[in-house]
């Protein structure tokens, strides 16, 4: 049905309900951008853009942010599909997801391992980060869905234990990977993701971002923008 005749059909059955003296209720949902939305530009543009905001941590608590869940039930938490995903030589997959004979490469400090465990998957954008900087303002839902989002490769990166926890809720103002091969690709990530989920910066990150990206010849990069669901507009918590 097209919109325009959607949108008179809709008005006139608001008309007639009022006419009869029913009374009608209203329900406007938010804006909801799909996820086909892409966005494709050069690094230095695309970071250029991002919104500068002041940076807010309160009320901020890594629980509210659902993570390593298991979407499509096959016994693989979100870890585990990011591990078995990145694996340089795929793994056998057992039962309860237990991870035998692959290898990994971690792109942040060079090392290369073929225990699963001395890898973690880090959120390219801390979950800190994201909520100092747009996700205090989302439901629930969509915070469960960054902290597990498999959409975008991006988006979560199998990496050494140690260079995770080095990093830890930083921004690339405070870290960025000690393997000065891996700035551009993580700021390339990380501009994506912000890009993604449409968070802000503030102004030492922006500064350090572009920093980074102006080093990097050449590099596009494309976007398909997340759903995003703020509280209150009736997706939950």
């Amino acid at each position: 049905m097209p919109m325009k005749f959607r949108r008179a059909l809709a008005a006139v059955t608001v008309a007639l309900f009022v006419g009869s003296g029913l009374a009608v209720v209203t329900e406007v949902a938010a804006p909801a951008p799909a996820e086909a939305a892409v966005v494709k530009k050069r690094l230095v543009k695309m970071t250029r853009e991002l919104k500068v905001a002041r940076e807010v941590r309160k009320g901020y608590d890594r629980a509210k942010f659902k993570h390593w869940t298991d979407a499509d039930g096959d016994g693989c938490n979100t870890r585990y599909e990011v591990l078995i995903a990145e694996a340089r030589v795929k793994p056998t997959v057992e039962s309860g997801c237990w991870l035998s004979g692959g290898r990994w490469f971690s792109y942040y400090d060079g090392q290369r391992t073929t225990n699963p465990s001395d890898f973690d998957v880090d959120h390219m954008v801390p979950l800190a980060e994201a909520w100092d900087s747009g996700a205090r303002r989302w439901n629930a839902g969509t915070r469960k869905r960054f902290a597990n989002d498999l959409r975008d490769k991006r988006s979560l990166v199998a990496v050494t234990a140690s260079s995770n926890r080095s990093k830890s809720d930083r921004d690339p103002a405070e870290w960025l990977p000690p393997r000065k091969a891996a700035h551009c690709r993580y700021a390339r990530e990380y501009v994506a993701v912000k890009t993604r989920w449409r968070l802000t910066v503030d102004r030492p990150e922006k500064r350090a971002l572009l920093g980074v990206a102006r080093s990097c010849k050449n590099v596009v990069v494309r976007v398909r923008h997340a759903r995003v669901v703020l509280r209150g507009s009736g997706g939950g918590a």
